[in-house]
């Protein structure tokens, strides 16, 4: 919402260019639950007359309805509109408000107090300038508090407003600002925020909000609105190395080839040395245009179109560096990370990663430790639950240009996504790559799996082998590999029991574990097919997500994926080895099917009744699926 000002009336276009060359702040608030988030907000774009008639008038009427303040104006109502437009589709659990004033332009992200929205406040944090954190004058610094602080120092925002509101309930007390300007500047200390502004004020009320208060006479700081119109916000993104992400290759016809992308750090100018990476290409930037005519130079924030002096290729995901001064590509990092989904993270389970313009695969190695928010402890973790902050290596599925994110905050960070749901379960911020990253190299070979395919008369495969515990998989296996070492093809069965003994004996049976015993099984076969096998694998392996892991490892046309479709009740009926009693017994946790979920093969190349099919009949199905692929003759 626009200022009301007297050039709207007098001269519009002077209005909107003044408007158009405004600087801009973004700024979050945050802060425990009830501190008053969203009636500061209100209140400030009421009394900053940036409220419209009819709006003023309808939150009156509600507020008469379902207001808390016994018929007064609940000003926490102006952002009700939003949470209502979230519900029919907007999936960001944050309310966005933009407004201005005569000095300044302004987006707040009005962030959810609640603990298990943490993940909310992230999203708000990841682009804003300054945050305001509020402190319920009552109540004093919280576990909240700690935690939206040391996500602000962590997202790399440096400048922070203490908004200790409700100050009217406790008589305007000095005293207690000071014990909590105290308390805060201890913690703040600990994680590195040193430009912490303290502003007592009664959100409800107005005091300390857009003019001084008369209840405070010992305070001489500035008001809400008269810091967030003069806070200097230094955009030192104009200054770093030039980057640009690649959005889009723009090619509108066959003589004209331009990159396009957000200039994420540096400038540009034409004549300027580029380097394109991860492929490491370069060429001098030709012209820079864009929809207004061809620009002299272009610096971060401005969304241009690069055309290069040479036809080198690059494609979305690419950056485009200075030939001078590159960033860094790397597969494996240290970073850190926040979880944001109810299921917790699970180690070695292939995820997605989006970093800038291009997503990878991605898998999350073992935290190193997560992190207490309250007394920044490190503390040992085998997995990361929701909301919790944790330190981790990451690997990714290539190498990937990058920067730190204390360096380049675009650069350096990312999102992690679900690959079955699509949903986005965490975000991670890079600290560096590991030095194994450059220093382990793929090592030529001259007899390669084409030249032991040859030598077998028949091509390499895996055969995988999915279903409950005494669904038939071992039995079903079994009779595939006697069969095919009678045709004369190499083979090899690695059954679930079997590798307990030995490769996996040190894994449990935890959903982590189990994600940890697929991945290594997928290694190993990936192995065998490399060495021209035929390999057969008899797992439960409950997850789509680990069985996609396995077939990503081997080329196309070599996986075949054998759903043994065996019903509950008809597997525990048999229950060959008494798992299924002890599990309904207690006695045995996290059990397939009972207490741990099993997701079946969505399109499994072979499917397998063994209510209605023999072990025989089974195995022929399985080898006519091996023939149709023409692994086996």
């Amino acid at each position: 919402m626009a200022h009301a000002s007297e050039l709207i009336a007098d001269d519009i276009e002077a209005y909107l260019t003044s408007h158009q060359y405004k600087s801009l702040l973004r700024f979050i608030t945050c802060g425990s639950v009830d501190d008053g988030k969203s009636t500061l907000i209100g209140r400030l774009l009421y009394e900053s007359h940036l409220v419209f008639e009819d709006h003023l008038a309808a939150l009156a009427a509600d507020s008469a309805k379902v207001g808390t303040q016994g018929g007064d104006l609940d000003f926490a109502l102006l952002l009700d509109g939003l949470s209502a437009e979230r519900e029919q589709g907007i999936t960001i659990d944050v309310a966005y408000r933009f407004f201005s004033t005569e000095q300044r332009k302004f987006i707040v992200a009005d962030t959810p107090g609640h603990e298990q929205y943490t993940r909310n406040m992230v999203t708000g944090a990841s682009t804003a300038d300054v945050a305001v954190i509020l402190v319920d004058a009552r109540k004093g610094v919280l576990t909240q508090t700690r935690r939206h602080s040391f996500l602000v120092s962590l997202l790399g925002i440096r400048r922070v407003v203490v908004a200790v509101n409700k100050m009217d309930l406790v008589g305007f007390d000095e005293e207690i600002l000071d014990a909590i300007r105290t308390e805060y500047l201890d913690f703040a200390g600990r994680i590195g925020l040193d430009d912490v502004t303290f502003i007592p004020l009664s959100a409800l009320r107005g005091d300390n909000v857009v003019e001084p208060s008369p209840n405070t006479p010992w305070y001489h700081g500035p008001t809400l609105l008269g810091y967030l119109e003069t806070v200097a916000v230094d955009d030192d993104t104009a200054t770093l190395p030039f980057r640009m992400p690649v959005q889009w290759v723009n090619r509108p016809d066959l003589d004209f080839r331009g990159f396009s992308g957000r200039i994420v750090g540096g400038t540009v100018r034409p004549g300027d040395p580029v380097r394109v990476l991860p492929a490491g290409t370069t060429s001098t930037v030709a012209r820079i245009v864009t929809m207004d005519g061809d620009l002299d130079e272009a610096v971060a924030g401005q969304s241009v179109t690069l055309t290069l002096a040479d036809e080198i290729d690059a494609s979305r995901g690419d950056v485009i560096c200075a030939g001078d001064a590159p960033c860094e590509v790397a597969d494996q990092f240290e970073a850190h990370v926040v979880w944001m989904h109810e299921d917790a993270m699970l180690p070695g389970r292939p995820y997605l990663m989006k970093i800038g313009t291009r997503t990878v695969g991605v898998t999350l190695g073992h935290p190193k430790y997560r992190i207490d928010v309250n007394n920044l402890d490190h503390l040992a973790a085998t997995t990361l639950e929701l909301n919790e902050i944790g330190v981790c290596n990451v690997s990714t599925d290539r190498p990937i240009p990058f920067d730190a994110y204390t360096g380049n905050r675009d650069m350096g960070g990312f999102v992690i996504i679900d690959r079955q749901t699509q949903n986005t379960v965490g975000a991670g911020l890079l600290h560096f790559a590991l030095r194994r990253s450059h220093n382990i190299h793929w090592q030529d070979v001259q007899v390669d799996k084409a030249a032991r395919a040859d030598m077998n008369l028949h091509r390499p495969g895996v055969v995988w082998f999915t279903g409950l515990s005494g669904s038939g998989k071992s039995t079903v296996a079994n009779v595939v590999e006697s069969k095919l070492h009678a045709m004369g093809v190499r083979t090899y069965l690695l059954d679930g029991d079997n590798v307990r003994h030995g490769l996996n004996r040190d894994l449990g049976f935890t959903d982590a574990d189990r994600v940890e015993n697929i991945r290594r099984i997928a290694e190993v076969a990936g192995l065998m097919v490399d060495a021209g096998l035929v390999v057969l694998t008899a797992f439960i392996s409950p997850f789509r997500a680990e069985r996609q892991l396995a077939r990503d490892r081997v080329e196309p046309g070599e996986f075949v994926e054998v759903f043994v479709d065996t019903p509950l009740e008809v597997a525990e009926e048999r229950d060959p080895k008494g798992l299924y009693r002890k599990a309904r017994a207690g006695d045995l946790v996290n059990f397939t099917g009972i207490d741990s979920p099993y997701e079946p093969p969505e399109a499994p190349e072979v499917r397998v009744d063994t209510t209605a099919l023999s072990p025989e009949q089974a195995a022929d199905l399985v080898i006519d699926a091996l023939r149709s692929l023409r692994i086996v003759p």
